[in-house]
């Protein structure tokens, strides 16, 4: 069975270091003898690496990294026999955990030894293929502003954090037109609108709790504005599997949704921030991806 490991040497806490990646290295050899494995050398590079081994039958392909290097390599994979596999070293891991792997490498490997075979839905907002999350409101715009910055090499938890703290106190919901499969279209201003394929942002903060990977639906979460003493209050609850805090939220099943907003429209897809104008078209792909679930 050909298998090929498609690893990010700048996800997580690798930084490059070559001897954190040897030890990768072995610990795949160890678990699969004979594997491939390949490092990223620039965005996009995933995609056209697990292209490549579905072009030459590989029976899977194992992201290393983050949810932008699993969203990278599921893009080659699309409508391929070739089995998307995930093993996380990203912040949030917000996809593996959706599968159920391990978060330490060294547990997650062997639960990859006798995989689960599964379909899996994706989504895609303005064609653009997302796995998990999908969304327009102060996350996204967060993303942006990290992603801004981060061009001057300033990135990390901290910096983060202080682009999120600005935010939730200078942050004003915009007034959205939002139309979803035959319904008429509604006027929304929420704090964030998210289109959830799975349940988590990672870090177990579960936006959609009764999202699945596999129903052929999204799960658009609208998050309403509110006092910051409230949504601090509420926050916990978001950390749990059902409970939500009522009137902050709202749930509705949808399978394709038009966003509307004259000029500018910032949004992410899977945490990578994006920007269109005028339109945003969000639309689910029922059971494009094979995927690997570890085994039990």
């Amino acid at each position: 069975m050909k298998l090929l490991f498609i690893l990010n040497p700048h996800s997580g806490k690798l930084n490059g270091d070559p001897d954190k990646i040897a030890a990768i290295a072995s610990a795949i050899q160890l678990n699969f003898p004979g594997a491939d494995m390949r490092l990223t050398q620039a965005p996009g590079h995933a995609t056209e690496l697990a292209r490549q081994a579905a072009q030459n039958g590989y029976a899977a392909v194992a992201a290393i990294g983050g949810d932008g290097t699993i969203n990278e390599t599921a893009r080659g994979l699309i409508g391929a026999n070739t089995a998307l596999a995930v093993l996380p070293n990203g912040s949030g891991n917000g996809f593996a955990r959706e599968l159920g792997m391990p978060l330490l490498l060294q547990e997650a490997l062997p639960r990859l030894q006798k995989p689960r075979p599964a379909k899996c839905d994706v989504g895609r907002a303005n064609g653009e293929l997302f796995l998990n999350l999908a969304g327009v409101g102060i996350e996204a715009d967060i993303a942006w502003q990290f992603m801004e910055q981060g061009k001057s090499g300033n990135r990390g938890k901290w910096p983060y954090f202080k682009i999120g703290a600005k935010a939730a106190f200078s942050y004003r919901p915009k007034t959205l037109r939002v139309q979803t499969d035959n319904e008429p279209e509604r006027t929304l201003a929420p704090l964030t609108l998210v289109f959830a394929n799975g349940r988590q942002y990672g870090s177990n903060f579960k936006i959609a709790p009764e999202a699945s990977l596999t129903d052929g639906e999204l799960d658009m979460v609208a998050v309403w504005n509110a006092p910051k003493w409230k949504l601090a209050l509420a926050a916990p609850a978001f950390f749990t599997d059902h409970w939500r805090p009522f009137g902050l939220t709202q749930t509705t099943r949808v399978k394709r949704a038009r966003i509307t907003l004259p000029g500018e429209i910032v949004y992410h897809l899977d945490g990578e921030p994006r920007k269109t104008q005028n339109t945003l078209e969000i639309a689910i792909e029922p059971a494009a991806l094979n995927v690997w679930r570890p085994c039990l």
